[in-house]
């Protein structure tokens, strides 16, 4: 349909506005230089202009920490006055930069006020290429058909990557682009989380990246940071069922539709009433109309695909915090559809209350509104606790990866 084709349209255009852009993208595929990894197609149209390297060159060239000591200065005699209470979290390479004169990027990463151990990303992620290099899932050897991206923010000293496994999808009937199974994996040096992991999938058909697909698990950098080639085994042994669970979930969604027609918002305002800023509301509704087969009624699935869209190609943030946000709205769309309805219900509410007068009377729009709504919420109520039950296994898949 002419969607397609619009959609690749308006991704170009898109590109650039995305969220915050990182200071270093690295594309990888393939383990390491004996594996024949490769790029899918769809995700190579993506980044034509980079040069793709291997998972175990690309770990390797991240940058590194060390602890160097402190020193504070007494006010009144100048004097610099070590502290063994405090270590300083530095780059090796900046210090011998320093050392040498040479002008770049500061080599201080964080000073930890804290019991702080240092996960360097070698730690962390060279048992993951041992067990790339030695497991398959579904048949699948994993050296060869891992691929992804790690994006580098403040000086590299805080790391996001996706990591991705062609093959390992989602396929929708009468589609011919499968939504894609990973990880996406990170740390910081600055106190903030450590090492995370958490489910994540692209859609392939307009590059839409579905994060948190499952809760957070993390180690912190304290005390012993433990045997992470299990993590990594315990982690990637799930994204299999991860995908089926996905799977049961569109599935169900599409079976879900709103009919703006009989309801007192537009596509728009439905994202707007879940808190999406107006620019990414606007983004969100005109894929959700533009991919549904009708534009007044539109299923779940496509809504949180629309929003997905907007998030992925034009959100003007950074990752971290703020984006997760919107991310953990879109994903009741799919996964909590009860919820999404619900909080629409209340907003509709308050507005009742915001309009009854001084005699209790409420205005006959805000009456008809709540009555459209329910009826709405009506629909899906039977499926509501199919849904959270499958919600709660869905979240809890990496739970067993207690590193």
């Amino acid at each position: 349909m002419g969607a397609r084709e619009g959609c690749g349209r308006i991704e170009l255009r898109a590109r650039g506005k995305e969220m915050t852009n990182p200071e270093t993208t690295t594309v990888f595929a393939g383990v390491d230089g004996r594996a024949d990894g490769q790029l899918p197609a769809w995700y190579a149209r993506q980044h034509s202009e980079e040069d793709p390297v291997s998972f175990a060159e690309a770990i390797r060239s991240l940058p590194r920490a060390v602890e160097t000591q402190v020193a504070y200065k007494n006010p009144y005699t100048g004097e610099w006055i070590h502290t063994e209470r405090f270590n300083a979290i530095t780059n090796p390479d900046r210090l011998h930069q320093q050392a040498a004169g040479e002008n770049g990027t500061d080599p201080l990463f964080h000073i930890p006020t804290d019991s702080y151990t240092i996960i360097n990303p070698i730690d962390v992620y060279e048992p993951l290429e041992e067990v790339l290099r030695e497991e398959a899932l579904e048949g699948h050897p994993l050296d060869n058909i891992v691929f992804g991206e790690i994006r580098q923010y403040r000086g590299g000293g805080e790391v996001h990557m996706d990591i991705m496994f062609d093959g390992i999808s989602v396929e929708l009937p009468g589609r011919d682009d499968p939504i894609t199974m990973g990880v996406t994996s990170g740390y910081d040096f600055f106190g903030g989380h450590a090492v995370y992991v958490e489910g994540f999938a692209q859609d392939s058909y307009c590059s839409n990246s579905m994060r948190r697909l499952t809760d957070r698990e993390s180690i912190k950098h304290v005390g012993d940071i433990g045997e992470f080639r299990t993590w990594w085994e315990q982690i990637l042994g799930q994204v299999g069922l991860v995908a089926n669970d996905l799977a049961a979930f569109i599935e169900d969604a599409q079976d879900i539709t709103v009919d703006f027609r009989d309801v007192p918002f537009d596509v728009t305002e439905f994202y707007t009433i879940l808190d999406f800023p107006e620019y990414l509301a606007e983004r969100a509704a005109s894929d959700a109309r533009a991919e549904a087969a009708n534009p007044f009624e539109i299923d779940m699935w496509t809504l949180h695909s629309g929003a997905t869209y907007a998030l992925t190609h034009f959100f003007s943030g950074r990752e971290g915090p703020s984006l997760d946000r919107y991310v953990r709205t879109a994903n009741d769309i799919l996964f909590n559809p009860d919820a999404t309805l619900e909080a629409v219900e209340r907003t509709y509410e308050q507005r009742a209350d915001d309009e009854t007068d001084s005699d209790g009377q409420t205005g006959l729009e805000s009456h008809v509104a709540l009555a459209q709504i329910e009826q709405v919420r009506d629909s899906v109520h039977e499926q509501v606790v199919q849904f959270e039950e499958r919600e709660a296994v869905l979240r809890e898949r990496f739970d067993t990866a207690d590193g």
